[in-house]
């Protein structure tokens, strides 16, 4: 009996299968056996005309194939080329050398081309963890399969596999190079704040929620700059690290997302979704649950313009994962976690004309539609986000004015210093920025000395505040005190992070709940 193997996925979780043949005498037969979706079960009829299209005769016989283990369900068309493999190996055509220590993936169509498939990364990676020396992929996953460090053998057709296992054409290793990969993070051209004109207190708000990763929120009238000043956030925050790098990477070879031309991650995501997009699409679904916009943000920027306008269901989900980092999705099938730590960026107008606050147009809007309006926006979803800010409408001789703006690099240098001081401050834990800072760490790393204590107790009995918005004053205050380089965090620092959240009191008054 042959077996050849292959990875399954469980969200981004791999697991190793063995693809095991039979082929015995009676009347011919092809089944696959294993729990099978109807993507694999349709594989038979691939590999049927696969084999005619190739010059291969396929076994007359009873061909059983079992996918093992078979107690757990097996999802996609990657399981095509170990399949065809293992009929091969099991009529005697083929002998595949060391196939104990080799892993095969792909998917076949009907003239004999192997089909790039999803999660190639995750799967190779998880294929080197159970021991296996060098894998076989289709030619346009290879390069996103050799960051997992194994030899790769990127293969186009059926006909070059049999050669190459039959002596006739040797295929060649595909090698990653990682140094030029990431040097291409550094090469990529990203927005910059030099484009944008004046905008200080909003671009400074940008600036710490980016050196401690912190969530922000514009709040403005239409064209005063807030997505324009959202969009270049990406350009100062910190180079992504291999780690951060692969995690990313696995979520998006999942999602398919990876091609032959980008087959890494080397820039920080920044996802976009528009305002109709479904609780499934920003959370994550599906009968096995595939990553949403919350996890392929993940070690990135989620960018949710005009937030009022998106579902309040929808905008509700992102409470728990903007806590914990992590999403759970449930389905009849499975139940899945996926990180999503991710840096939440948001805007809005205040009102539905929005111009509520603005004292260069006159806003149309009743008290009871702003109160509406306003009122998507609930008050456990404002307390998770860090700094509210207000983008400003320019005057016409700031728009026109020549005064040379700061570019992106100079704000990144700072933000960069502001993270090297906290990754030395935290080496040996599991965060690795101020916004991660679970509450008996905040006692350590956030201590107030007795003026300080004067002036948060002062804010937070004047403001209401609840001990959420109490904990993060203290986590943007750390921050700022970081882009100062200060040890303590002194007066000034928390007044300037008491600044970032008095918007929800002037907007949204008492229609908080």
């Amino acid at each position: 009996m042959a077996k050849i193997k292959s990875c399954m996925l469980i969200g981004l979780e791999g697991k190793l299968c063995e693809i095991e043949t039979d082929i015995s005498g009676g009347i011919p037969s092809f089944e696959i056996v294993g729990l099978p979706d109807a993507a694999v079960k349709e594989s038979k009829d691939r590999i049927r005309a696969a084999f005619k299209n190739t010059s291969l005769e396929f076994p007359r016989k009873r061909v059983l194939v079992n996918l093992a283990p078979a107690n757990l369900k097996k999802e996609g068309t990657s399981f095509d080329v170990p399949i065809i493999l293992s009929i091969l190996s099991e009529c005697g055509i083929l002998t595949i050398p060391d196939a104990d220590r080799s892993a095969f993936f792909g998917e076949i169509s009907l003239d004999g081309a192997i089909r790039p498939v999803p999660g190639i990364l995750p799967m190779a990676l998880t294929a080197k963890e159970f021991g296996i020396e060098r894998v076989f992929v289709p030619e346009e996953n290879a390069m996103e399969a050799a960051f997992s460090g194994l030899p790769v053998y990127g293969v186009e057709t059926l006909s070059d596999m049999v050669e190459h296992f039959g002596g006739k054409k040797e295929l060649s290793v595909q090698k990653a190079d990682f140094e030029t990969y990431f040097r291409r993070q550094a090469e990529t051209a990203l927005l910059d704040f030099c484009d944008v004109k004046g905008q200080q207190v909003a671009k400074r708000g940008a600036e710490i929620a980016a050196a401690g990763s912190h969530n922000i929120l514009f709040i403005g009238s239409p064209g005063s700059g807030k997505t324009m000043i959202a969009k270049r956030i990406p350009s100062i925050l910190p180079d992504l690290t291999f780690q951060e790098a692969m995690e990313t990477s696995k979520i998006h070879s999942v999602s398919g997302l990876l091609t032959r031309q980008h087959p890494f991650v080397t820039v920080r995501p920044f996802r976009s979704p528009h305002h109709t997009i479904s609780a499934s699409g920003l959370s994550g679904g599906g009968t096995v649950p595939k990553p949403g916009e919350l996890s392929l943000a993940h070690n990135g920027v989620l960018f949710l313009d005009e937030l009022c306008e998106f579902h309040k269901d929808v905008l509700e989900i992102m409470r728990q994962p903007l806590e914990d980092g992590t999403i759970t999705v449930a389905r009849v099938h499975a139940t899945l976690t996926y990180p999503c730590n991710i840096m939440l960026v948001a805007s809005m107008n205040p009102c539905k004309c929005g111009y509520y606050g603005d004292p260069r147009h006159q806003c149309t809007c009743t008290p009871a539609e702003i109160k509406k309006y306003m009122g998507k926006i609930s008050g456990p979803l404002l307390d998770r986000i860090d700094l509210h800010t207000e983008v400003s409408s320019l005057s016409y001789d700031e728009l026109a004015g020549g005064a040379k703006e700061e570019p992106s690099s100079e704000i990144k240098k700072r933000v960069n210093r502001a993270r090297a001081i906290q990754k030395k401050r935290y080496e040996g834990l599991s965060i690795h920025s101020n916004s991660d800072l679970s509450p008996a760490l905040m006692k350590e790393f956030c201590s107030l000395g007795k003026e300080e204590n004067r002036v948060l107790k002062s804010a937070f009995e004047a403001m209401g505040l609840s001990a959420r918005a109490y904990d993060r004053i203290l986590k943007v205050s750390r921050t700022i005190a970081d882009l100062e380089g200060s040890e303590k965090i002194h007066s000034e620092h928390i007044m300037e992070a008491i600044q970032y959240r008095t918007l929800d009191r002037k907007y949204w008054g008492n229609t908080l709940g």
